[in-house]
């Protein structure tokens, strides 16, 4: 219930980040392809970082740091905020991981953009993030579940390969602004570049 139904944002200077909106009637961002490219590429060498870790360190934050809001950073978030990323507006159905037809031009946009040699060969991290409402294990869980269906709408319906992206759900455990936890602008996803 953490995250609403729309996925949105705006490109901006790096770094970057998608983001939920709170607006199920909001227009879709309109990217290109080169916007995209210009985001992500740039990457030299693969970072030392481990999807599997950052999906434990979350976990670990709400045991370790129990309540109803994250109090704390991952470990994991600065070394994030350094790479290539950015935003983009993807909506879906209310509490549920349903990506809505409307947002597939969006996602293929992604994949054209993912599909040119400047970005051949690179590994992306597809992040979910919601606000700081409900349940932090549930937000945790659904995070990941709409993580999980961009990265199966890019593999299965535009042919990225799936050795390119891994997706990551940090629910309410890396909040883009903490003295904000309910707001809009916590309720994310982040296409990261994480390299070669």
């Amino acid at each position: 219930m953490k995250i609403s139904r729309v996925l949105s944002a705006s490109l901006v200077a790096l770094p970057l980040a998608l983001s939920f909106a709170a607006s199920d009637v909001q227009a879709q961002t309109q990217l290109s392809r080169n916007e995209i490219v210009n985001s992500l590429q740039g990457a030299q060498n693969k970072a030392e970082i481990n999807a599997a870790d950052v999906r434990a360190q979350a976990l670990q934050n709400i045991h370790q740091f129990p309540g109803d809001n994250a109090t704390t950073s991952l470990p994991i978030s600065a070394q994030l905020a350094r790479l290539r990323q950015f935003n983009v507006e993807i909506t879906f159905d209310f509490d549920s991981d349903r990506i809505r037809p409307e947002s597939y031009e969006t996602i293929g946009v992604i994949a054209d953009a993912l599909h040119t040699p400047y970005l051949w060969g690179q590994i992306f991290f597809v992040v979910g993030h919601t606000d700081a409402k409900g349940k932090r294990e549930y937000n945790l869980k659904l995070s990941q579940r709409r993580a999980d269906a961009i990265r199966e709408a890019l593999v299965t319906t535009f042919f990225v390969p799936p050795e390119q992206l891994e997706a990551i759900g940090l629910g309410e455990e890396q909040l883009r602004d903490p003295s904000n936890p309910d707001g809009a602008i916590n309720r994310r996803v982040q296409l990261i570049n994480v390299g070669f």
